[in-house]
């Protein structure tokens, strides 16, 4: 038996899968563009983006990228590079996080807070709810490690001139040391100049009072001491 034709069914299915495959609603188009531009701000893929909103859509990830390029993605340029700003400066302050976190070498509290804001902030997933306590905890202890750091930059800088004052001082009785020395030097030459004057002196009056050689000779260890030395 010949079946026949519905021709009113067969339009009826095709205007409802040329509505489902091809319209797209403003809902739908405001979902993909929250969507996308959740993705870009918290650093993941587009790619993944499509693939979210084409399962809650039941679309295929590629009709949800062709629309967004097509005709989506037009509408959001100063939200997209808002986005990117603001991929931009969380990832600055994570880093900035994270070098305050080696520098102090803490164990708690920033680094469990951190650790949590790092794992919540990751670059290849959907971010989780961050609770204001969480926000407000996370900032109260960046705050404190910036006040210990300015601390101890204080304290360096302390310790700085006070190396460069003990450096100054040093250097003065260095000085001071080398004048002792060539004082001492100069004393100790007189001294020297100052015998001999003395033994000539004494030679002299031997020789004119009594018309005899001395019989003794003297000289200055190295102490400044005189010592007697028999003649020879």
């Amino acid at each position: 038996m010949r079946k026949e034709y519905n021709l009113s069914k067969f339009i009826a299915g095709c205007s409802e899968m040329k509505t489902r495959q091809d319209a797209w609603t403003h809902e739908e188009d405001i979902l993909l563009a929250e969507t996308v531009l959740r993705y870009i701000r918290e650093g993941g893929t587009q790619l993944a983006a499509f693939e979210e909103v084409g399962d809650r859509l039941n679309r295929t990830a590629a009709a949800c990228g062709f629309r967004w390029n097509a005709e989506v993605r037009k509408r959001y340029v100063e939200a997209i590079d808002l986005a990117k700003k603001q991929r931009k400066e969380r990832k600055r302050a994570l880093e900035r996080a994270k070098k305050m976190q080696q520098a102090e070498n803490k164990a708690q509290p920033l680094s469990t807070n951190l650790a949590a804001f790092q794992q919540e902030t990751s670059a290849f997933l959907p971010v989780p709810a961050i609770t204001l306590e969480q926000c407000i905890a996370f900032l109260q202890t960046l705050k404190s490690d910036e006040e210990h750091l300015e601390m101890i930059k204080m304290e360096n800088e302390r310790l700085k001139h006070e190396n460069a004052q003990l450096r100054s001082h040093n250097e003065k009785l260095q000085k001071k040391l080398e004048r002792l020395e060539k004082q001492q030097s100069t004393v100790k030459e007189d001294y020297e100049a100052l015998v001999k004057i003395m033994e000539r002196a004494r030679k002299l009056i031997l020789e004119e009072e009594y018309g005899v050689q001395p019989a003794h000779i003297f000289r200055m260890d190295k102490n400044g001491n005189l010592e007697h030395i028999a003649k020879s």
